[in-house]
C-alpha cells in the first residue's frame, strides 16, 4: 500500500498500551516543542502535553494597573506596526497546508517577486525560546534556523532558509524560502507508483545524509525527518532534497540525553521503549532509514511493527542497499552507524 500521512504528535492510546511502568532518570532533557505537539513519556502514564505554568501578582495599586495596561497598549502598537510592514513586504497567496502547529501559505516578496511560504503559528504554540547572542530572546524555531542559514546565503542549504520573522502579540509569521517547482517526498513517491527504484533510492539518502550531517555540525537536532518533511525540487533531471519543518528541533549535545519523545510515533526509535531515553545521533540515523525503508517499499513504516517481524527489508534489493537498511535501524543503537561512517558505506559513495 501508499505510505500515508503521519501527524507530528503520538495517538494515546496506542503509545499507553507500549509503555513500561518505570525509566531511569536521564542526564538532560532539551524537549523544545510547540505546546499542541503531544509529548510521549516515559512515566508510564501514556503521552501529555508540556504544561506551562504562569504566576501573577496581585496588583490592586491604580499605578501598577495603569502600567500594565500601558505595557498593554505599546505590545499592542508594535504588533500592529510589525503586521502592517509584512503586508507590504509580502503578498499571500493560498494556503499550501495547516496542522497543530500552525497554517503555511504559499506567497512572494513584492519587491522582486520572489516564491516564499508564508508560516502562521498561533502564540499559545510557542512554548520555547532561545537566547541569542545579542540577549535577544526569540523563538527557538527562529533562532534554529538563524543559526542554520549563518554562512550560507539563501538556496545553498538543504535546509529551507527563513527569510523574515513577525514576532506578533498573538502569533508568529516565518517567512520561508520556497523553491519552485517542489513536492514534498511522499507526494513525489506517490507519482512515482507508490515507491521508487533502488537507483532513485540512493540519490535520495545520500543527499539526505550529507543534510542531517550539516545539521549536526551545527548541533541541530531535527527530531522528526520524514517524508513529509522532505522537499524535491523537480526543476533538473537529479532531484534536489530540502528539509522543512523545524517546528520541533532544538540545539544539542554529544552528551544529551533525552525522555520525553516528540515527533511521529510511529517511527519512536526502539531504546525510548526499552529505557525511555534516546540521543540525537543515532535517532537521526534510525530516521533516516525509516526514510529509506518507506521509499524502497512503498508502504508506511512503524517502529512496533518492525521489531516484531511484520515488516521485513525486500530481499530482492540489492546486498549493499540491505546493509545500509539494517544498519540504520539497528534495534540497538550503539550497533547503527554515525552519519560520518553512513556517508563511508559503499551504497552511497
Amino acid at each position: 500500500m501508499g505510505c500515508r500521512k503521519r501527524k507530528a504528535s503520538t495517538d494515546a492510546e496506542s503509545t499507553r498500551k507500549r509503555q513500561r511502568t518505570s525509566q531511569p532518570q536521564p542526564s538532560e532533557d532539551f524537549a523544545n516543542v510547540t505546546e499542541t505537539s503531544t509529548a510521549v513519556t516515559g512515566n508510564g502514564d501514556g503521552p501529555r502535553k508540556r504544561q506551562r505554568v504562569s504566576f501573577k501578582k496581585d496588583a490592586t495599586s491604580s499605578s501598577v494597573k495603569a502600567a500594565t495596561s500601558k505595557e498593554k497598549r505599546q505590545k499592542t502598537n508594535v504588533a500592529s506596526t510589525s503586521r502592517q510592514e509584512f503586508a507590504a513586504k509580502y503578498e499571500q497567496l493560498n494556503l499550501l497546508g495547516e496542522g497543530g502547529h500552525g497554517s503555511v501559505y504559499a506567497g512572494y516578496r513584492r519587491a522582486d517577486h520572489f516564491p516564499v511560504a508564508i508560516k502562521y503559528i498561533p502564540r499559545d504554540n510557542i512554548i520555547c525560546k532561545s537566547v541569542s547572542q545579542n540577549k535577544k530572546t526569540l523563538p527557538l524555531e527562529v533562532a534554529v534556523m538563524r543559526k542554520m542559514a549563518k554562512g550560507r546565503s539563501v538556496g545553498k542549504s538543504a535546509a529551507i532558509s527563513l527569510l523574515d520573522y513577525y514576532d506578533l502579540e498573538q502569533e508568529l509569521i516565518l517567512v520561508l524560502e520556497r523553491p519552485v517547482p517542489s513536492v514534498d517526498l511522499l507526494r513525489y513517491i506517490q507519482v512515482k507508483g507508490g515507491s521508487l527504484q533502488e537507483a532513485e533510492a540512493r540519490l535520495i539518502m545520500k543527499q539526505l545524509v550529507e543534510a542531517a550531517t550539516e545539521l549536526q555540525s551545527k548541533n541541530i537536532f531535527h527530531r522528526d525527518i520524514k517524508l513529509e518533511n522532505i522537499l524535491i525540487e523537480t526543476s533538473s533531471d537529479v532531484p534536489r532534497l530540502r528539509l522543512i519543518d523545524f517546528g520541533l528541533s532544538c540545539f544539542t549535545k554529544k552528551t544529551s540525553l533525552y525522555r520525553t519523545f516528540y515527533g511521529t510515533s510511529a517511527h519512536i526509535p526502539p531504546e525510548w521503549y526499552q529505557c525511555w531515553t534516546y540521543r540525537a545521533g543515532p535517532t537521526t540515523v534510525w530516521q533516516l532509514g525509516v526514510v529509506l525503508y518507506e521509499i524502497l517499499h512503498g508502504t508506511s513504516f512503524e517502529t512496533t511493527m518492525f521489531l516484531n517481524n511484520r515488516l521485513t527489508i525486500n530481499e530482492q534489493l540489492s546486498q549493499s542497499c540491505q546493509d545500509v537498511l539494517r544498519l540504520c535501524l539497528a534495534a540497538d543503537p550503539q550497533q547503527r552507524p554515525s552519519l560520518e561512517q553512513l556517508q563511508l558505506h559503499p551504497w552511497l559513495i
